[in-house]
């Protein structure tokens, strides 16, 4: 999942704020995170949450990015969903499943009471028509390649293979979904968790605009309302899980400016900000939820053309970068792509300057001086951040290595559609992994992968990738960290840092909202505790 972080918000928490935005405090253990200052829900079955403002794609077969991934929490289910804390996968629509004994084919039973909330019953082709609806080779679904795992759906999804009959999705029976892997997988169940891995009801699968009417979902909530600035979910009746679904109501708020998060939150209307805001204007700011996350902010070479198809070229640029100024101001400042979560093999990284070597490759490529070599254009957003490390960026490669470079700044609103384009070099991004394993973002970065917006192809890379399908526990492990070292070596990815997750939240009040890795908080578990009062503040009628 893609998310575009906001460096104020970031600045003012670590320390590079002015002074009114210090002076942050935790609450004590039996304090309650809500001050006197801020009114308390007056609904205890309503939530009101702020989101940045930005076009929502409701069709998860389309969308990529984080804050829609949360929404989709309201109002999907697939066979598996995340639990609230852990990140692991719990049953979902799937009530029961079997493994073959080579691991490779599932077998999962249905909830007989699991409905869309129009009293329609998710059946096993809701799951098989909407999967081989998202792998159609002419929708070119930015998850479509998570499916590569599928028997079959690497050919069809690329139009090797025409007949989705041989795709490994069978609906034997109405409540029976047979799915058949290439090889094992044993965090299959993490990865369906993810959204595209969803029904789609019947009426929906040829749509292509899902905005016109609210979409007949299969989630705990269903859309009641929706414009430009608001999206209202009410309670779905015919979930199989209801009786556990706390909230009745939630209200989406889309704010344009941070200062506007901030209001929703200092009136007591916003329990929850996700999204942008301006730490500094919030009169209680108990609610300040930080952690760290499975996410990397990193910036990447394309090497779709020449010469930056060259890996010795790529490696050149990297050589020349002068990496502790690049990554300053940064919490966690990062040398590889993967955050060092679990028990995955702790790899070198990127941290070297070498301007000997870097002049040396770049000669052997061809390019003595820079002579020869095309202009290297770097894509940004119009953030102060991504100007000061593109600037130092861009001083390395004219001034060592004489690389004509232009730096281009393209709006928010389009700077994703942007880097689909092939009239740039450099680009950058945020990656949240999408489930809780180093694949979530090694995969990104192979030949087939929709997400592969560097365009990178490495037999050797695709080798080690396909080794550890094959492979289990540490020494699966020792073989992603393997192709991760490679990925850093031969110049695609540039990582600068892990990205923290920043949260504005009343945990006080608001329960089941628990930190993560992944920063994705499902709506179901969402409900209001019991009031407590300030110690020494007696409650009016």
């Amino acid at each position: 999942m893609t998310r575009l972080i906001s460096f104020f918000c970031i600045l003012l928490f670590f320390g590079y704020a002015p002074a009114q935005s210090q002076g942050l405090r935790e609450a004590e253990p039996d304090e309650p995170k809500y001050a006197e200052s801020r009114p308390r829900a007056a609904a205890r079955d309503e939530l009101t949450v702020t989101f940045s403002k930005n076009e929502v794609e409701l069709d998860f077969r389309k969308s990529y990015m984080a804050s829609e991934a949360q929404l989709y929490t309201a109002i999907y289910e697939g066979l598996f969903s995340y639990h609230p804390f852990t990140m692991e996968p719990v049953p979902a629509a799937a009530e029961d499943w079997e493994l073959s004994e080579d691991k490779k084919q599932w077998t999962f039973t249905l909830r007989e009471d699991a409905y869309f909330w129009n009293g329609d019953p998710v059946t096993a082709n809701d799951f098989r028509a909407a999967w081989l609806s998202l792998l159609e080779p002419a929708r070119d679904a930015p998850y479509s390649s998570l499916f590569d795992i599928i028997e079959g759906a690497r050919e069809y999804r690329t139009g090797a293979a025409r007949n989705a009959d041989n795709v490994g999705i069978i609906a034997s029976e109405k409540k029976t979904l047979i799915v058949k892997l290439n090889v094992p997988a044993s965090f299959f169940p993490s990865m369906l968790c993810h959204h595209s891995f969803s029904p789609i009801h019947a009426s929906m699968l040829k749509i292509e605009n899902w905005s016109l009417a609210p979409p007949v979902s299969n989630g705990p909530f269903r859309i009641t309302e929706m414009n430009e600035d608001n999206i209202i979910f009410t309670k779905t009746d015919t979930y199989w899980d209801s009786d556990a679904v706390a909230l009745n109501k939630i209200t989406i708020k889309f704010t344009e400016t941070g200062d506007a998060a901030s209001d929703l939150w200092n009136s007591g209307e916003a329990h929850w900000i996700s999204g942008d805001v301006n730490i500094s204007t919030l009169t209680d700011r108990s609610g300040i939820e930080v952690n760290a996350m499975f996410a990397t902010h990193y910036y990447y070479i394309r090497s779709k053309e020449k010469p930056w198809n060259d890996y010795r070229v790529r490696r050149a640029l990297i050589l020349t970068l002068p990496w502790d100024e690049i990554r300053a101001g940064h919490m966690l400042p990062a040398k590889t792509l993967i955050y060092p979560l679990f028990e995955y093999p702790e790899i070198e990284g990127l941290s070297v300057t070498d301007t000997e070597e870097a002049i040396t490759l770049l000669a052997k490529a061809g390019f003595p001086g820079g002579a020869g070599l095309p202009e290297l254009v770097m894509r940004i957003t119009p953030s102060q951040e991504a100007a000061r490390i593109t600037g130092l960026m861009a001083s390395a490669w004219k001034e060592i290595l004489g690389v004509p470079v232009r730096v281009e700044v393209v709006p928010f609103h389009n700077y994703f559609q942007s880097l689909k384009l092939d009239d740039y070099t450099v680009g950058s991004l945020t990656w949240i992994g999408d489930f809780a394993d180093p694949y979530t973002f090694l995969q990104m970065w192979r030949k087939d992968s929709n997400l592969n917006d560097a365009h990178y192809h490495d037999d050797d890379y695709e080798a080690l990738m396909e080794k550890s399908m094959l492979e289990e526990g540490e020494t699966r492990w020792a073989t992603l960290a393997e192709a991760e070292s490679l990925l850093l070596e031969r110049g695609s990815v540039i990582p600068i840092s892990h990205s923290p997750a920043i949260n504005i939240v009343d945990t006080g009040e608001l329960g089941g909202w628990f930190p993560n890795a992944l920063d994705i908080h499902p709506f179901k578990y969402l409900n209001f505790k019991a009031f407590r009062p300030l110690p020494g503040v007696v409650l009016g009628k």
